[in-house]
């Protein structure tokens, strides 16, 4: 009868009145190279994993926040690759890791050091501990209209001024692949005896290359394996290297995960983890040497690359200097086959592993090898990254109601959720900051078109 069924469902025209399915088949039709996440490509041919492992739990199965059996004895082994006390599977993404992080290693009211390129999951998770965040800038050390690097000596210099922060949180590497100097960083926490906490999420592969934050000194990160390992989407670790802090993670993220966790994601996190351990650092070191061609071919046609340590095999590329804005530089990428991760007025960001074809590499290297050369453009400032005059703490914010008005009339006005273009997803205006012109110009570039403000 099953049989019968499936058959039937396989053969009935239904499929045309399924919008997202039609959307989805649509575009797999299309045959791009795919340099964008998921970090497994799309292959069928690497994951003995199908339907039949979309179990729930049962006495075999193990259950996710309560497990002392199979998912727990995956966990172990994710440990141990990473150098961590603890680790924990998330199926609910690297937000769900990042949530589980602050809930952790901080309490109601503690302020805490942010880096102003955190991600809008941190905000939303700062927001509803009550954190007081306060901030340290990047310095605009990596190339024009990107937001640059932490230094430790502006970490130190924040914490002198605040010796009552519960916890130092940045985000390394960044989307453009810039990493800031974790070791150092993780020095000065240690002389302020304050965890240092790193949104690793796009960089959980840097193991392969002895630079993934723990083995660099970091208290704890979330790590979105899904954006650069043969990870279904959604499949992230949070590994913890505090012992007491250890004690609070499963708890900490069971507060906000679903109870129905995704098993077939949690087992792509663990054939990702056998992988790596068997063969895969050798891949990532093999493909950073691909990448690394790759960059030279893009400089001798006249694109820039950002400045300082990177991401061995991110692929970013600088625009403004071959005449182009990214975004337009995206569209002759996706003519010539190749789908980038992100593009933006200065930059266009290419996601490559090892599950890349041999096919797709050479698509996108003719792409580059052929692009063709405009007058420069004018280099841009950095805009993304700025800070805006606080009225109220963003706790505060939720007592207050709120409205929705066009960004362009938003200047002047208080707002009451974070903005965050989408991706990277990091905030040009926290909740609680005032709306500034150049926040209205940012957020206007970037095609969000209303604001939500206090009343």
């Amino acid at each position: 009868m099953n049989q019968s069924v499936s058959q039937k469902m396989m053969e009935n025209d239904f499929y045309c009145d399924a919008p997202l399915y039609t959307a989805l088949k649509k575009y797999v039709d299309k045959d791009m190279s795919s340099f964008h996440t998921p970090g497994h490509k799309g292959r069928t041919d690497i994951f003995d994993i199908n339907l039949s492992f979309d179990l729930t739990e049962l006495p075999e199965t193990d259950s996710l926040f309560e497990c002392d059996g199979a998912i727990r004895a995956s966990e172990v082994k994710a440990a141990e690759l990473f150098g961590a006390k603890y680790t924990s599977v998330s199926a609910g993404g690297c937000t769900l890791a990042i949530q589980g992080m602050l809930a952790a290693f901080t309490k109601l009211g503690d302020k805490v050091l942010f880096s102003r390129n955190i991600h809008r999951s941190a905000v939303n998770a700062a927001i509803l501990f009550g954190l007081e965040p306060f901030w340290v800038m990047h310095r605009n050390d990596c190339g024009a209209g990107l937001p640059g690097r932490i230094y430790p000596e502006d970490v130190r210099a924040a914490l002198k001024q605040n010796p009552d922060a519960a916890a130092v949180y940045l985000t390394s590497p960044d989307y453009y692949g810039c990493m800031s100097d974790i070791g150092g960083i993780s020095a000065v926490c240690r002389e302020f005896r304050v965890p240092l906490l790193v949104d690793n999420a796009h960089g959980t592969h840097l193991v392969a290359f002895g630079k993934h934050p723990l083995h660099l000194g970091a208290s704890a990160s979330a790590c979105s394996a899904h954006k650069t390992l043969p990870v279904l989407t959604g499949g992230a670790w949070l590994n913890c290297a505090d012992e007491n802090a250890a004690k609070k993670i499963k708890s900490a993220m069971a507060l906000f995960g679903s109870t129905s966790p995704s098993y077939m994601t949690m087992t792509s996190l663990d054939v990702a983890r056998a992988w790596l351990q068997a063969e895969g650092m050798e891949e990532f070191r093999r493909l950073a040497c691909v990448v690394n061609e790759l960059k030279e071919l893009a400089v001798s046609v006249g694109f820039e690359l950002p400045l300082g340590e990177c991401d061995p095999i991110r692929l970013t590329l600088l625009t403004t200097n071959v005449g182009f804005n990214g975004n337009e530089a995206a569209e002759y990428f996706r003519r010539r086959g190749s789908e980038c991760e992100h593009s933006d007025s200065v930059s266009v960001i290419f996601i490559i592993t090892p599950f890349n074809s041999r096919r797709d590499i050479d698509r996108l290297r003719q792409a580059i090898a052929e692009f063709p050369r405009r007058q420069p453009l004018d280099p841009l400032e950095n805009t993304m990254i700025h800070l805006p005059e606080r009225a109220m703490s963003p706790r505060e914010v939720l007592r207050h109601g709120r409205e929705i008005i066009p960004t362009e009339r938003a200047e002047g006005r208080i707002a009451a959720e974070a903005a965050c273009p989408c991706p990277p997803g990091v905030p040009v205006v926290m909740p609680g900051e005032i709306i500034n012109a150049k926040c209205v110009k940012i957020l206007l570039s970037t095609g969000i078109n209303q604001a939500v403000v206090l009343q």
